[in-house]
Parts: structure tokens; sequence; C-alpha cells
């Protein structure tokens, strides 16, 4: 499913935004933020794309999740990173080639419930979406 223009155009501006500051959001609701640019390799197209989303941390690992804000389709970086695990993260003025793996049973609930007490508005978009969310964990 193709992301609406204004998606687009946000996601533009997060990354811009992220870019200029040495990896720190400053302005939208977002501003001051845990945030990564993941770069994935289409699973379809083989095109290059570049997304930023909050993140939480498990020891070295970088946690995310694939809510796409509780819509009932999953983001297109989950299919993506399913295809091709090998992405690169930009976090801070650092960027690195990681492998993500998308997580089941114990540790996908473990770090679920870890991101939500971080993040809390994490708890509604599972019920939102109808769907059972992706956590995944990039490691370098």
């Amino acid at each position: 499913m193709p992301v609406p223009p204004g998606e687009l155009a946000w996601n533009s501006s997060m990354i811009t935004d992220f870019r200029a500051h040495e990896g720190q959001i400053t302005t939208g609701p977002l501003a001051g933020s845990n945030m990564v640019l993941l770069t994935t390799t289409g699973a379809k197209t083989g095109e290059r794309r570049t997304v930023p989303i909050g993140y939480t941390r498990d020891g070295q690992r970088f946690v995310l999740v694939g809510s796409n804000s509780g819509k009932p389709e999953a983001p297109q970086w989950a299919a993506n990173i399913a295809a091709n695990p090998s992405v690169t993260v930009e976090v801070g003025s650092e960027t690195f080639t990681a492998r993500a793996t998308i997580t089941t049973g114990v540790e996908r609930r473990r770090l679920l419930d870890a991101h939500i007490a971080a993040i809390p508005i994490f708890g509604k978009y599972e019920a939102m979406s109808g769907r059972e969310l992706p956590v995944v964990v990039l490691e370098r």
C-alpha cells in the first residue's frame, strides 16, 4: 500500500530536522523523542527507503515497534525487514549497519511491554490496529 502524500511530507520533514540537529527532533509533537532513521531495502522494489521511528533500548539493542500509529496495516518497513534484514541505522550523529530481527513469543511480549512502559501510547496501538504489532530488534 503506498504511503499517503501527507505522511511522506511529514517523514521528510522529520528526517531533515533529525539530520540538521545531529539526531535530535527539535520541532513538532515529537520534539525531544528518541528517534532513529531506519533505511531498509524495499521488499518488492529493491529501492532503499528511510523512515523516522521512535525506539527504546534493550541493552545494546534498539527496539522498534511496527505500530503504524494503530492503523490496521503493518508499516512497509516491517515487510522490508522480513525480506531483507540488513538495514542502515542513524541515531544521534552516528550511522551504522545492523541486522533487524522480528521477535516472537516471550521475547516479543517482554520487549513490547518495556516499550509500552517507556512510551505509553503504544499500549493503545495494538488494540486500535486489530493485529499483532511486529517488535523488531536492531543489532550491530
